[in-house]
């Protein structure tokens, strides 16, 4: 039988990691409402923020909270120009084609990474350093703290901004009918542009984020697959459903790994294809069917 205080660590431990992956979906499922693209490489917008950050603050000089804000803008401007200069151009051709473009793209990235900052594992320097106790039976690292801390801000600011903001509003009018968004006025694809700007900031964000966990390096964003399996559980086209997902596969597991060690790193996957089977639409459904 699990002690109750590492029963306790491994949630907080695995909500945490829910968290993170959650903030990855969070770029997925704004890509997908904005434009129906399902995008691959969105994992590695992540690693491409952990290196921005790393070069921000090591290299530069800048510190953790500068480097923080500046590298995830770089981000952010790397996905506006993905779209506003590739992907626009691909409108209307099939869905194989848009998958293996963006597949294509995770590969440039790593391998533009990897020329750029080298194929070893890198450490980030943050304030989140020490552990907080809860009472006497578990201390919880605090940069674990720190991603559920920021996660929650960060969703928070993310509905502040679609529903009370006229460019928020005007991002959901052109995710749910491009066509009356731009005879009313619109800039649909300046908008689409910033959607994904958007689900890259946050992604570079979890990147960061997730540096003291994972360290840095090439390969960490394949953690965009977990993200996307988490987002496939709680409902690809809904919000608060891929965040329940994430988070639903984040606390799964590390007790997963502690009772079924034959499964691990693969138990995302497992209640991926139990709720396929189950519920094929996800947790929670999509709340309206989007037009074009």
């Amino acid at each position: 039988m699990l002690p109750l205080g590492d029963f306790i660590h491994l949630g907080i431990t695995g909500i945490a990691q829910g968290c993170a992956y959650g903030l990855i979906a969070l770029g997925f499922v704004l890509i997908y409402k904005a434009t129906e693209v399902v995008n691959f490489a969105h994992g590695e917008f992540m690693m491409l923020g952990a290196f921005a950050v790393l070069t921000f603050s090591e290299v530069l000089g800048w510190g953790f909270w500068p480097a923080f804000v500046l590298g995830c803008l770089s981000i952010a401007v790397v996905g506006y120009l993905v779209d506003a200069h590739i992907m626009r151009r691909i409108i209307g051709e099939s869905q194989a084609s848009i998958f293996i473009l963006t597949v294509a793209f995770g590969f440039i990235f790593r391998a533009l990474a990897g020329m750029i900052f080298g194929w070893n594992t890198h450490s980030l320097d943050t304030p989140f350093d020490g552990k907080i106790a809860f009472g006497s039976l578990v201390e919880v690292n605090v940069d674990r703290i720190a991603i559920i801390v920021a996660t929650v801000i960060l969703v928070a600011a993310i509905y502040a901004f679609f529903g009370r903001t006229r460019y928020g509003i005007a991002m959901q009018a052109a995710s749910q009918n491009q066509l009356a968004a731009y005879y009313m006025g619109i800039p649909v694809k300046r908008l689409v542009s910033a959607t994904w700007a958007i689900g890259a900031f946050i992604a570079a964000a979890a990147g960061a984020l997730l540096a003291p966990v994972t360290q840095i390096d090439t390969t960490i964003g394949l953690l965009g697959i977990k993200a996307l399996a988490g987002a496939i559980v709680g409902g690809f086209g809904s919000i608060p459903g891929a965040l329940l997902g994430c988070i639903l596969i984040g606390v799964i597991e590390p007790f997963a790994d502690y009772y079924l060690p034959g499964i691990k790193g693969v138990s995302a996957y497992v209640v991926m294809l139990v709720v396929l089977f189950v519920r094929p639409e996800g947790l929670i459904v999509q709340t309206y069917q989007k037009k074009v």
